[in-house]
């Protein structure tokens, strides 16, 4: 049982992405996509520029950008900006399961 458990873990950090194009994240209050503003993706861009950097420390994720922590730090802090990504954007799993899910 715990080696099935480390194995769904280990399968689900594996099929995060970065996910960073501004197509692909709304804001949180409202669900305003991020490039439909200039205003909100000036915003977005300095947040994401910040973000990148905190996502770079050892203590927060990873110094190498496409490692898993890295962007598990990255969308983590996106999320506390109020930027959340877009439904099957998110994870690969929605486009498998999708239609489990419906029915």
């Amino acid at each position: 049982m715990k080696l099935l458990m480390a194995a769904g873990i280990a399968l689900s950090l594996a099929c995060i992405s970065a996910a960073e194009a501004p197509s692909n994240y709304e804001t949180y209050y409202g669900g305003v996509r991020v490039d439909s503003d200039p205003r909100l993706l000036n915003h977005y861009n300095r947040v994401l520029a910040y973000c990148d950097r905190e996502a770079s420390l050892p203590q927060r994720g990873s110094p190498y950008p496409n490692d898993t922590w890295h962007i598990l730090a990255l969308r983590s802090c996106l999320y506390r900006y109020s930027f959340v990504d877009r439904g099957v954007h998110s994870y690969p799993a929605n486009w498998f399961w999708g239609h489990v899910l419906e029915q």
